[in-house]
């Protein structure tokens, strides 16, 4: 295909359905305060309602690396986010915390190929050279999404409610959804697709690579957290420790949806020139995780004056883990793109339900304040995470052979 055409037909039509991905994934930040008033959740509650996208969406991605393999982005995907739909749909109507919980698992299992079929179409139709930097701009197109989850969903909500607001979210998903079975290319599988045993058998010895198991903890760690705190719990530590307004908190999380944006795109571009110059993106994410560290231990002491722009960093630089993908997918094969992509997703995802549920329940240890939840919760729960990560950081170090490091 010709550039224009891998752009319109075979990238933007899956970047159209991730940028509704990370719009859903985000949007508690603004519509939990409605969900505490009117369902009555806990803390915890609210960290497990919100992680049960995350948790669907991550034990779905490892049958989903086969079924990408297998059928292709095109169907895959279409077919996915028809369930995305039908979840909100449902979320919109449910009466209490079991069916808003359901609603929300389904919605994760529709939205599980979001960024994954996007990569695998990239890994298709896309020069390995530069699917770093197509990759970082998919998801430069899905930090669209968490803007629109931030001031301007906190206007529609207003206008018409959060349930009215769900289902005008379930229609724009189906649009999302024909638009992808109109306009990407149906010959979307390389080769005869192999028996299911095969390829789940291929899958699982990915699973077993010592590679996996040596950039998996780092990769899955650092994205998966970043995900789980800024969709979630960076609105209420705006509201309890700065004081914010509910206003003042969209309008912050619609500046950390912007520096998201801003600094996935830039990511993909300092990668893509340094890779001309022989800098692998392994280091060049190496790099970006200091400045991400450092960030987060910012938010965990509350060092004054220096609180919001570390918020900005850490959604600047919380998912370069994603310049990792094409690098893990080059070493375990191009036929086998979906399925390497989907186990580091797994890994991500994983990390991301993980942290969104404890996250709140470490809060909900400690007594609530009159505005809301302990600033003294927030920095035990975030500063442990913090740890976690740097142990990952040091396993890959000290671990890894030095051109592995550096490819």
């Amino acid at each position: 295909m010709t550039p224009f055409r891998i752009v319109f037909s075979g990238l933007l039509p899956f970047a159209a359905g991730y940028f509704m991905s990370y719009l859903l994934r985000a949007v508690n930040a603004v519509v939990a305060p409605d969900l505490v008033t009117d369902v009555g959740l806990s803390p915890a509650q609210l960290g497990l309602l919100t992680a049960a996208y995350l948790g669907a969406f991550a034990l779905f991605q490892l049958p989903l690396g086969v079924l990408l393999d297998r059928y292709g982005p095109r169907k895959v995907q279409a077919g996915l986010l028809s369930l995305a739909a039908l979840g909100c749909l449902a979320f919109a109507f449910a009466p209490g915390f079991i069916g808003l919980f359901t609603a929300r698992a389904l919605i994760g299992l529709g939205f599980s190929a979001g960024l994954m079929a996007s990569y695998k179409s990239s890994a298709t139709w896309v020069p390995i050279e530069r699917r770093s930097l197509v990759n970082t701009s998919i998801m430069a197109v899905g930090a669209m999404g968490v803007i629109v989850a931030t001031e301007p969903t906190e206007y529609l909500v207003s206008l018409i409610g959060w349930r009215n607001t769900f289902a005008v979210f379930a229609g724009l998903i189906m649009l999302a959804a024909i638009f992808i079975l109109s306009v990407a290319p149906r010959n979307d599988t390389v080769g005869a697709p192999a028996p299911l045993a095969t390829q789940f058998a291929q899958m699982m010895a990915i699973l077993k690579t010592p590679l996996f198991w040596r950039v998996a903890p780092l990769l899955g760690l650092t994205s998966g957290i970043q995900i789980g705190i800024q969709t979630l719990w960076a609105g209420p530590w705006f509201r309890d420790v700065m004081g914010f307004t509910r206003e003042e908190v969209a309008r912050h999380l619609l500046f950390m949806a912007v520096a998201f944006m801003v600094g996935i795109l830039s990511a993909g571009v300092i990668a893509d020139r340094l890779g001309r110059r022989g800098i692998g993106p392994m280091q060049v994410l190496l790099g970006f995780n200091i400045i991400y560290f450092l960030a987060q231990a910012i938010i965990v002491f509350r060092i004054e004056g220096l609180m919001f722009p570390a918020w900005l960093g850490v959604a600047a630089f919380g998912q370069v883990a994603v310049l990792a993908f094409p690098w893990f997918a080059a070493h375990i094969g191009k036929d086998l793109a979906g399925r390497s992509n989907a186990t580091i997703n797994f890994a991500m995802f994983v990390a991301a339900f993980s942290s969104q549920y404890l996250v709140g329940l470490i809060i909900g240890l400690f007594p609530a304040t009159a505005t809301g939840y302990s600033p003294e919760g927030y920095s035990w729960a975030i500063g442990i995470f913090l740890v976690l990560q740097l142990f990952a950081f040091l396993w890959y170090l000290l671990g890894s052979p030095h051109k592995e490091r550096a490819a």
